[in-house]
């Protein structure tokens, strides 16, 4: 698969603006600032392609990406902190939570949680509510780049043991220095 074949598609606000299920969709979801957008622009070879910014909150709807004409990448609104208010985090919520409990042409959900910090609570509970719905899943660890050897090492043994993951059913990125994305291309393209 040629993920630098990429273009935008379309932002959904609403379920009804949905496009057609005719191709399989990979999800990306992780809290706000997690690196999501960089990751996405990563994996397809793109500076901008998808907006990065440092104010949690920018990607405010379902975002869809054609990758070579035959699948398509979901940029979800990350969750936790953002500068919204509680209505518009609401319908997010809404949004976010009815097109992974009923999207069946979605094939897979990467969660995206930062290597830097321990596990949060919303990370643990969503991973728990994919397995639950029977979703297929990724964990990408990102930032790796902040961290030495050591630390990265270290962090990932934690968040693994707090997932309950073993090293090889996760893939630690940056999208600085590359490190996790043909990996994570090889992971994404065995779902088309």
């Amino acid at each position: 698969m040629n993920f630098s074949k990429v273009s935008f598609l379309q932002s959904v606000f609403s379920h009804k603006n949905l496009p057609e299920p005719d191709l399989p969709e990979i999800a990306f979801a992780g809290r706000s600032n997690v690196g999501k957008s960089s990751l996405i622009n990563c994996l397809v070879g793109r500076r901008n392609l998808v907006k990065t910014s440092a104010r949690p909150g920018k990607t405010q709807s379902l975002n869809f990406f054609l990758v070579d004409e035959q699948l398509r990448l979901v940029d979800l609104p990350g969750y936790g902190f953002a500068r919204v208010s509680r209505e518009t985090r609401s319908s997010w919520q809404d949004l976010i939570t009815g097109y992974l409990e009923q999207r069946s042409n979605l094939v897979c959900v990467v969660v995206i949680i930062d290597l830097r910090h321990e596990l949060k609570e919303p990370d643990r509970a969503l991973l728990d509510w994919l397995r639950h719905q029977g979703r297929s899943v990724i964990v990408v660890y990102t930032k790796a780049d902040k961290l030495s050897g050591n630390q990265q090492a270290r962090n990932a043994a934690a968040l693994d043991a707090a997932l309950r993951l073993t090293a090889g059913e996760r893939i630690l990125f940056s999208a600085k220095t590359g490190t996790g994305c043909a990996k994570l291309q090889t992971a994404l393209a065995s779902f088309t």
